[in-house]
């Protein structure tokens, strides 16, 4: 197992890209090169770099937590569209923000352990 495997906040970003690349297999097909794709690239993009990021320095480490965090508000985006345009319903875009909502907290308090 690698370091960054054993991370809480790793663990859950592949939680949830479990569940958009669920959710976004309902999207029109006509979707899949425009909000499908920026949405799995962006959900992807929070794990990446947290593991990209996590046998670095903490500085490197830190910059990477704040690329997945900026990954991770595009995910935000994406759902407000998704809902905006009835591709996704009201309990689906809560129960997604609440599980971001905890990402985003967990990445917050790793920068400020590494910032220490």
């Amino acid at each position: 197992m690698f370091k960054f495997e054993e991370l809480k906040v790793y663990q859950k970003s592949l939680d949830i890209i479990d569940e958009i690349y669920d959710l976004t297999d309902k999207f029109p097909k006509n979707e899949i090169f425009i909000l499908t794709a920026q949405l799995l690239r962006a959900v992807n993009s929070i794990a990446l770099n947290i593991a990209e990021g996590a046998n670095s320095t903490d500085k490197v480490f830190n910059n990477h937590l704040i690329i997945s965090g900026d990954s991770l508000k595009e995910c935000i985006v994406c759902l407000t569209i998704a809902r905006r345009i009835d591709y996704i319903n009201e309990i689906e875009d809560n129960k997604l923000r609440e599980d971001f909502l905890i990402i985003a907290k967990m990445i917050t308090n790793l920068r400020k352990y590494l910032d220490k």
